[in-house]
């Protein structure tokens, strides 16, 4: 696996997800879980490879990078909760796709995130 389209084909086949591009970017297009719109893969081209970022689980994270070279802590994500898989052909496909498959579980089930509601400050006179 080292195109983005074959990441998407892949992500998009799990249940209930779209893709989407918030940034108005078309290099950077995310695969968002429908119920909770939690992201769960987010892809993008830089240095010449499309990287992808997964979450991980806290537990495996370290497992993964130091397995993999390309397996680096999320790029501009939180680096406790996200790796980043550089596609540049050294990670195996069926490693790809269980950090994409345990991304997804992650995310899955967890709750819509409420919006704040403006609080509206009394002065005390």
């Amino acid at each position: 696996m080292t195109t983005r389209e074959e990441v998407l084909a892949y992500c998009l086949g799990f249940p209930n997800v779209y893709q989407d591009a918030p940034f108005h970017d078309d290099n950077w297009q995310l695969v968002r879980y429908r119920k909770n719109r939690k992201t769960f893969a987010l892809t993008y081209e830089r240095e010449g490879n499309i990287w992808v970022n997964v979450k991980v689980n806290p537990e495996w994270r370290d497992f993964w990078r130091q397995t993999y070279e390309a397996v680096i802590p999320g790029w501009h994500q939180n680096k406790e909760h996200w790796n980043t898989i550089i596609l540049d052909g050294s990670v195996p496909e069926n490693d790809i796709k269980r950090m994409i498959s345990e991304s997804y579980d992650l995310i899955v089930g967890k709750p819509v995130r409420k919006q704040k509601k403006s609080v509206k400050v009394q002065r005390r006179l």
